[in-house]
């Protein structure tokens, strides 16, 4: 039987890394548990062996993009942790309205302070859009017109925001575009922070679920669009259906939706353990096929624009914002912070550089839009 280091090397050869090699992408290991860790414990293995200091890499964004490029997280057997999580997402609605605030608790109810820094004054959590520019807060600015653009947002238009991160798209369409909107978000973070930057602008913030209309809508009142940026990856493969009829049931008919969402290259009903474990509890990338599945026969594919090369530069920027104030971020957060949230910017950015998923905007419509839709770019 071949030792489980050789095995470990001679995968990583397919992605051509080398163990205590010089090139800013090889690893170098400092415990030889290591081996046998990533072999039976997959990406939680990986993951979990650098939180403890076992292996070390100059370039992380670049280690991972080799690795999926190489396709080599298919090599490592599913194991125990990831087949219950598969298991739990099969038989249980793991985003059901009881399950849906725990993301918030672990992760977008943080720190403010954090998301501030490593996102710039845009506060956007969500992939800019890079089109003639090489800095962050214009990219983030040039998504969200470009969202306004796609919807044809007008002044008096009253939009719905299902999943507001911290305010800013609602903030850009009332300020440079007239509209009024209705924003939710399963923070309290978000919206407290919403709520006090906006507070002269015409945005209702609601703290609650996307399905929770009789709170958000008291007089089910019809919207001229509705957008959701950033928040599909958190509904799960059960629940699209149940996000599209939201969706419909709300909208006016000439009206316009659109969805942006990091997409997978094929169906999942589960994110990778690590994230789902340290970063997005019960997180799943929709596919084409589920977001199709869900909204053929309601509702009409007007547009369907992908740009997920643009996140790995949006994440880039976050880690480079987040190192360089880590300095005053390290009095409230420890070094295993740092690694954790290193390796998760890190990571992401090289699953999009190695094209293991996607950003795409989709726009639909109710029954098709009057004269013909033209796609905005």
């Amino acid at each position: 039987m071949p030792r489980t280091k050789d095995v470990v090397e001679n995968l990583l050869t397919l992605a051509d890394i080398k163990i205590d090699g010089g090139r800013p992408y090889d690893i170098t290991v400092h415990n030889e548990q290591f081996y046998a860790r990533v072999l039976s414990q997959g990406s939680l293995g990986l993951g979990e062996s650098y939180l403890d200091g076992w292996w070390d890499c100059d370039q992380l964004d670049e280690f991972f993009y080799r690795i999926l490029w190489a396709r080599l997280d298919e090599q490592v057997k599913s194991n125990k942790v990831a087949l219950t999580q598969l298991a739990l997402a099969k038989f249980f609605n793991l985003q059901s309205r009881r399950h849906s605030f725990k993301v918030a608790e672990v992760h977008y109810n943080l720190d403010n302070d954090l998301y501030e820094r490593m996102l710039g004054p845009s506060m956007a959590y969500t992939c800019g859009y890079w089109l003639d520019t090489d800095d962050l807060n214009t990219a983030q600015f040039k998504k969200y017109d470009l969202v306004c653009r796609k919807l044809g947002l007008k002044r008096g238009d009253r939009v719905l925001e299902l999943g507001c991160g911290w305010g800013g798209f609602a903030a850009h369409a009332a300020e440079h575009y007239g509209c009024e909107l209705v924003s939710v978000s399963i923070s309290s973070e978000q919206i407290k922070f919403a709520k006090e930057r906006y507070a002269h602008l015409p945005i209702e913030y609601v703290h609650c679920d996307y399905r929770d209309r009789h709170v958000y809508n008291t007089e089910n009142q019809l919207f001229d669009a509705v957008v959701s940026i950033g928040m599909c990856e958190h509904v799960g493969y059960k629940n699209y259906g149940v996000l599209i009829d939201t969706v419909y049931d709300q909208l006016e008919d000439h009206g316009l939706f659109l969805l942006h969402t990091i997409g997978g290259n094929k169906p999942a009903k589960t994110c990778e353990a690590w994230t789902n474990k340290y970063i997005f509890p019960n997180g799943v990338l929709p596919s084409i096929q589920g977001l199709a599945q869900a909204f053929e026969g309601k509702m009409v594919m007007e547009d369907w624009h992908n740009f997920g090369m643009d996140y790995d530069t949006t994440l880039m920027a976050w880690h480079h914002n987040f190192v360089k104030h880590w300095p005053v971020l390290k009095e409230r957060f420890d070094e295993r912070f740092y690694r954790m949230w290193c390796y998760y910017l890190l990571s992401c950015a090289g699953m999009f550089r190695a094209r293991s998923a996607q950003l795409w905007q989709v726009v639909l419509s109710k029954n098709g839009y009057p004269g013909g839709y033209r796609s905005v770019r």
